[in-house]
């Protein structure tokens, strides 16, 4: 059995504490059926949860400790067997009868639950504004369906979104074709790419996306999608590649983001739990949503 010390609070026993009027909410969204390379993302929201006993309720570099924020997780939502047109719909449904919390954090999954939970944020989507953290545009062609590789264009085409509203941080060099490039130039979206991110650095680059949309929108969905990282701190990640970000980077943008009031919901995808070695981008994940929880915390 192991030691339990009562001056070192667990992250995993904060998160089971089930409060009836919570300031966050958390969410399992165990979807994968849309993604384009064979995924057991269903298998990451119970994965990520097992880790967090790692992990204590202290940011030691932000000086913060979360440890009295009312919380409830709900449990993981029973989507893991629809398919890619039947899970947004029930994804979206879901997301509107959720108790109110000025916070959601969403574990994934792939990254076609993106598009519903954006949607569930407000009926008309001209007052909000979407943020990815993503190597790739994710504007495929729509013919194919609601893939994981589409989100941000079925928001654009079939959802009303403005791709003014829409801020894309940490594009890679090899990830996207000249094609969706351009298709994103046209309707408006921000593009911020690995290098634009070394030159002026995360906070700058995070703000400015938040100041941006703060105003022109309402509310403001954060997409982090993991393959963003470098692959050698990812490697569970199917879309990962070499020049991406770091850990520390990416954690940097999500607590900005999560102390900002605008953001209302952060979703974290993309991770095949399966394929971890040695759970390393598991922890990365829960390394992720325990940041944006610290973040929120200095609101």
């Amino acid at each position: 059995m192991a030691m339990v010390d009562p001056h070192w609070p667990r992250a995993s026993v904060w998160l089971g504490q089930d409060h009836p009027d919570p300031d966050l909410v958390v969410v399992g969204v165990p979807s994968s059926q849309a993604s384009l390379s064979p995924s057991r993302a269903d298998m990451t929201p119970l994965a990520v949860r097992d880790r967090l006993a790692r992990y204590s309720t202290f940011h030691g570099e932000l000086g913060v400790d979360f440890g009295g924020l009312a919380v409830r997780d709900v449990g993981n939502w029973p989507v893991s067997e629809l398919d890619m047109h039947a899970m947004p719909a029930m994804v979206t449904d879901l997301a509107r009868r959720l108790p109110h919390a000025r916070l959601r954090l969403y574990l994934g999954g792939d990254n076609a639950i993106t598009r519903p939970l954006v949607a569930a944020m407000a009926v008309d989507l001209t007052r909000v504004g979407v943020i990815t953290f993503d190597a790739h545009h994710d504007v495929r062609s729509l013919e194919l369906g609601p893939t994981n590789g589409t989100p941000i264009r079925g928001l654009i085409e079939e959802h009303g979104l403005p791709g003014q509203n829409v801020v894309q941080v940490g594009i890679h060099s090899f990830a996207n074709s000249a094609s969706y490039r351009a298709y994103c130039d046209e309707v408006g979206i921000t593009t911020v790419t690995v290098a634009q991110v070394e030159e002026v650095g995360m906070a700058a680059a995070v703000d400015d996306a938040l100041r941006a949309l703060a105003e022109a929108c309402d509310s403001i969905y954060v997409d982090v999608d993991i393959d963003v990282l470098d692959q050698a701190f990812a490697p569970a990640c199917p879309g990962a590649r070499p020049g991406g970000l770091t850990v520390r980077q990416l954690a940097a943008g999500v607590a900005r983001c999560a102390a900002h009031p605008a953001v209302g919901a952060i979703d974290f995808v993309e991770v095949d739990a399966e394929r971890d070695p040695g759970s390393i981008t598991v922890d990365v994940t829960a390394h992720l949503l325990l940041t944006a929880v610290a973040g929120f915390a200095t609101r």
